[in-house]
């Protein structure tokens, strides 16, 4: 029997997904910029796509731009607000510890240009202070970008309150939806963005394609040149069939989505309650401030990795936040940045639950983690030392 709990980073494609896809492949399958009417039927599913996505998130289908997913269009709200807060003489950002790396790396370029960086603490619950973020900004801040929930520990950020601060200070806020779209209501109009990304393959629609959304008035930078597609804002061949896929898609996870966070949110309480008794385990972030289907777990004296492999023997698939580069082992940093000890980040297990799962599969997930975890401290001798009360480092 095989488990999937690993959502968080990527999901299964829906049967509504691929049917809105199948059509866009073998009928429409023209170039939405060609004059003939091939290519005008595929361009009126672009269109339509344009309208239905943007109705999901409150916004204008003026206001929607397609894009090959999550870390293109963090890429190019980042540096659209960047460069042009800079010819206005604004080269300061705030941001937060432990962003996706999209959103860091693309800091760390504009850094190496000029730019200062501000990374805001997000404390042992995971969640960024929107005082902190008030304090933040100066006359000279160009852009506030933090993610609406985080993709590692699920935990939920007061965008709606970091929104308004901005508004009220005249700040562009650009927010990374990627794992909260489909998952839990977002309204543009709500936040107050002026930038948002999302990703379809987060809820249940085809890997490579996302869009951004761009409040209206909000400049916007061509990353990618060569045509006049997106309304010049996104050169290449729209990918026809994926955007038809994620709205689609889209459209049934919102139409679905309080059914649906009952239930995973069940699901995901289960499994915590039912590893809650291994000693030395614990959570990590707030328990309520949470996405319905994320948990991310830390049993001391046990590395992350060792745990997936065991775990997949037992046909379970979910993530560490740990990795394995080039031979060395390197903590998560969005558990450093929580305040979690480095030997026991090692120890860090991501379990992400869709409404494809099921209470059996639960049960099982508790099981194989119970039997697991004991096996890997029987022969660890960093859980012996826990154990004698000596320092781990």
């Amino acid at each position: 029997m095989t488990i999937y709990a690993d959502n968080a980073a990527t999901t299964q494609l829906s049967d509504k997904a691929f049917s809105a896809m199948l059509p866009l492949m073998k009928e429409h399958y023209g170039n939405p910029s060609s004059l003939h009417h091939i290519g005008q039927k595929a361009k009126e599913y672009v269109e339509d796509c344009r309208e239905r996505c943007a109705r999901a998130i409150g916004a204008q289908p003026s206001e929607i731009f397609f894009t090959s997913g999550g870390s293109e269009a963090d890429n190019q709200a980042i540096l659209s607000a960047a460069y042009f807060g800079a010819s206005k003489g604004k080269k300061h950002i705030i941001s937060s510890k432990f962003e996706h790396h999209a959103v860091l790396h693309t800091l760390d370029k504009l850094k190496s240009e000029g730019f200062e960086i501000t990374l805001l603490d997000v404390y042992k619950e995971g969640i960024v202070r929107a005082d902190d973020v008030e304090k933040a900004i100066r006359d000279d801040t160009a852009l506030v970008t933090i993610m609406t929930a985080n993709n590692e520990v699920g935990t939920l950020q007061p965008v709606e309150e970091i929104g308004k601060i901005c508004k009220e200070k005249g700040v562009p806020f650009h927010t990374d939806a990627v794992q909260a779209v489909g998952h839990i209501p977002v309204d543009v109009n709500k936040i107050n963005c002026d930038l948002l990304s999302v990703s379809a393959h987060k809820f249940h629609g085809p890997k490579g394609v996302g869009l951004l959304y761009c409040r209206k008035g909000t400049v916007l930078k061509s990353l990618i040149n060569g045509g006049a597609q997106e309304r010049n804002k996104r050169a290449g061949t729209e990918y026809t069939y994926g955007i038809a896929g994620m709205t689609a898609a889209l459209e049934e996870a919102i139409n679905n989505i309080d059914k649906n966070s009952s239930k995973v949110s069940a699901l995901r309480d289960k499994i915590i309650n039912g590893v809650s008794d291994i000693e030395k385990s614990f959570v990590n972030g707030d328990l309520k401030r949470r996405l319905p289907g994320t948990v991310n777990m830390c049993f001391e004296g046990i590395e992350g990795e060792s745990l997936l492999l065991l775990l997949d023997q037992y046909g379970i698939c979910a993530s560490s936040g740990s990795a394995c580069t080039s031979g060395s082992l390197d903590p998560s940093h969005v558990l450093l940045a929580m305040g979690v000890p480095v030997a026991v980040a090692h120890g860090s297990l991501r379990i992400s639950l869709s409404e494809y799962n099921t209470e059996e599969e639960a049960d099982i997930i508790i099981e194989s983690i119970h039997k697991v975890v004991t096996y890997l401290r029987s022969i660890s001798p960093v859980w012996e030392k826990i154990q004698k009360g000596e320092v781990v480092e």
